[in-house]
């Protein structure tokens, strides 16, 4: 999805998983084209980090041209790896997987996230994240920008200042992060590489029902699509539960697995939106994927029962 001012948590590995920065020369060379590729189509840049077979980038597109931008990115650094290597083929694994970043408080977390990847990869400890050379951090740290890499939205809303004393506040607060896996948790630190969307609940699904067409895209990734249709089938469920004057909390509390108003909510879901039952079967709380497909069978057949004269 694009759109002005939209923000991006941009990742991709190796070919293979081959380690395509092992070098380096071959991390200076990504970042060069970043610097260039952040030029030349306006992006702002939150952050990025370069690991050995795989690189994160945290964007923000004031025009809608990630792809554009990506596809010379990846093209270009790909041209001049092979011409220096006197290789050919793909340098990295396919499509870059790019997850969309809510607003500047959720921004700030994904940064976080990227600026402890190093850390968390066991190469530099959390008191020196700001020495490893591969990362936005360091050059926040020291002053020495490329035009267009940025931090004032995120650094904002932590009522932090782009000064040598907001950016000692920030790495104490990265240390004390990276020692607490139960606040990574709470964050979402899990989500920040594979969710298609990274923000509130609300906020994906009014995007995947402003975006429901772009389920069918074939240029999307098939994690991105299931967690569009994903995200659909459940406003839909949120939907059906409220015009029946249902609770969520009741799908959970109601032990009968085949509790009739159940199956009749999983029956318009399955037919009208093309719900798996797999995901019934979880949401709904309606035991095994079989034993939804059982029950929605045998509904059928009532049905058909009754309308036949």
């Amino acid at each position: 999805m694009q759109y002005e001012g939209a923000f991006y948590h941009v990742v991709n590995r190796g070919n293979y998983r081959r380690d395509v920065f092992e070098s380096p020369d071959a991390a200076q060379a990504f970042v060069s084209v970043l610097e260039e590729a952040t030029l030349a189509y306006g992006w702002k840049c939150h952050s990025y980090a370069v690991m050995r077979n795989h690189y994160h980038i945290v964007l923000e597109t004031p025009q809608p041209n990630l792809v554009a931008g990506m596809h010379w990115l990846q093209g270009t650094l790909a041209t001049r790896f092979n011409r220096f290597r006197s290789e050919h083929g793909h340098l990295f694994q396919g499509r870059y997987h790019a997850g969309l970043i809510e607003d500047c408080r959720i921004l700030g977390h994904v940064v976080d996230y990227v600026h402890l990847n190093p850390v968390r990869a066991g190469i530099v400890p959390g008191n020196q994240a700001s020495l490893f050379r591969w990362s936005s951090l360091g050059r926040f740290v020291r002053g020495s920008r490329f035009p267009g890499l940025t931090a004032s939205d995120w650094l904002r809303c932590r009522q932090l200042e782009d000064t040598a004393r907001g950016w000692e506040q920030y790495q104490k607060y990265l240390i004390e992060l990276a020692g607490s896996l139960e606040q990574q948790k709470r964050l979402g630190w899990k989500e920040f590489s594979s969710g298609w969307a990274l923000g509130s609940d609300s906020w994906r699904n009014g995007l995947a029902k402003d975006h429901a067409h772009r389920a069918l895209d074939p240029g999307l990734e098939a994690s991105s699509i299931r967690d569009l249709r994903e995200a659909r089938w459940t406003e839909q469920l949120r939907l059906t539960l409220a015009a029946l004057s249902r609770k969520p909390d009741e799908l959970v509390s109601t032990k009968k697995k085949g509790e009739p108003w159940k199956v009749a909510i999983a029956l318009h879901l399955r037919s009208h939106f093309g719900v798996s039952c797999h995901w019934l079967s979880q949401q709904l709380h309606m035991g095994t994927p079989g034993s939804t497909r059982s029950l929605l069978s045998h509904a059928r057949s009532q049905q058909n029962q009754q309308s036949s004269p």
